[in-house]
């Protein structure tokens, strides 16, 4: 961040520079021009345009060469003091080359204090030149030339605080730009991640919630069906038909999760209680326990109803896998905060804080999604009663 300010600063000088390198090479120009053409051959002369050369080299040196460890910025300044002191004592009206270059003090300056010397030292040298380029002292001449001098060294002055203000300003807020696209950029990425986060939370959820219960069915309908191949052969014949229903519903489920194309649930057609009674009616028929069902018929947006096909099918998987129930029941009620579903069942029950599956925990993250809760009441050997509340009429 510091080196983006820094360079901003950089970029600022550099365009200055541009600018005032073609004003001070035509000026340079101007002034060898005359000295060759129109000052009578003479000492002063030739020491006017070795001082101008010496300048002038000294410039092009750093402009060219800007890191040259001989002519640095600050040796640079001080040939700039020298070589004014000495034109304004040889030659006269040389006051356009002084304020022509009043914006190298501050641009080859390394601290505004640093400036400020300089300036005040060129400004100096060429008081005194032009001072002792008179014959006599002339209290008028001198009076009238410290005065305009220090008028535009006053400006000059001014001008370069204020450039330097601009500059420390344009630091800062580039600074200050590039923490907030850094921020801006962190923010994104975490968001990205978070995104990608509850993505893989939310198929993990959904693989859980429908293949893997299927799978599950499937298991147990097979190990049945094993088991009562030579005995019962009607039951056998119906149980691997439930397994060949099953798996067709768990490629249909997963073609939906891959491709992406509709929630598992969400091509049943009709009120979300028909889509129950044909999930219970196959669970009893796959189990054999008693299921005892009063579904209210009532209309939800598809997210509610893809959440109360889920809580119902893996509140059911669990009496499957866990409660050696002989009766469950099913609940489902409009109510003025919104659904409530209930499930319960006469099993063996068990501790909730000690659960530690995923099931449970799965349902809990979907209704919050929905603004619903769920509370699971069950105790060992008084079974269980699990109950889903989701208001209506918050989603568009």
């Amino acid at each position: 961040m510091t080196a983006l300010a820094g360079s901003t600063a950089d970029a600022f000088w550099a365009t200055s520079l541009r600018r005032w390198n073609t004003v001070c090479w035509l000026l340079f120009a101007v002034m060898a021009v005359g000295l060759v053409a129109i000052d009578r051959p003479g000492g002063s002369k030739y020491a006017a345009l070795a001082l101008l050369g010496g300048m002038v080299l000294c410039y092009a040196v750093l402009d060219r060469f800007p890191n040259n460890p001989v002519v640095r910025p600050h040796v640079y300044l001080w040939v700039l003091v020298v070589a004014l002191g000495g034109l304004a004592y040889l030659r006269g009206n040389y006051a356009a080359l002084f304020m022509v270059t009043l914006p190298h003090y501050w641009m080859f300056g390394r601290t505004p204090r640093a400036s400020m010397v300089f300036l005040g030292l060129a400004t100096g040298a060429t008081l005194a030149g032009s001072v002792l380029r008179e014959d006599g002292w002339n209290i008028g001449f001198f009076t009238e030339t410290l005065v305009s001098t220090l008028i535009v060294v006053a400006v000059g002055a001014l001008i370069g605080l204020w450039a330097r203000s601009v500059v420390a300003q344009s630091a800062e807020r580039a600074e200050l730009i590039a923490e907030l696209e850094q921020a801006q950029a962190e923010l994104t990425e975490a968001h990205r991640r978070q995104g990608a986060a509850d993505e893989r939370e939310r198929m993990a959820r959904e693989i859980h919630d429908t293949l893997a219960q299927g799978f599950a069915s499937i298991i147990v309908l097979a190990e049945a069906a094993r088991a009562g191949l030579g005995s019962e052969p009607a039951r056998t014949a119906q149980q691997l038909r439930s397994i060949e229903s099953t798996a067709r519903e768990n490629l249909a489920e997963a073609r939906e999760l891959v491709g992406s194309a509709q929630r598992p649930g969400q091509a049943a057609a009709g009120p979300v209680a028909r889509t129950l009674r044909r999930i219970l009616d196959r669970f009893a028929e796959d189990t054999g326990l008693t299921v005892d069902a009063d579904l209210a018929d009532l209309e939800c947006d598809q997210q509610t109803r893809i959440a109360l096909l889920r809580c119902t099918q893996e509140s059911l998987a669990n009496v499957r896998k866990h409660a050696r129930a002989s009766t469950v029941g099913v609940v489902l009620a409009r109510q003025p905060y919104g659904v409530e579903l209930e499930i319960t069942d006469d099993g063996t029950g068990f501790v909730v804080e000690e659960s530690t599956g995923f099931g449970l925990d799965g349902m809990r993250k979907r209704l919050a999604e929905l603004g619903g809760r769920l509370t699971v009441t069950s105790s060992v050997g008084d079974g269980t009663r699990v109950q889903a509340l989701i208001p209506l009429g918050v989603r568009a």
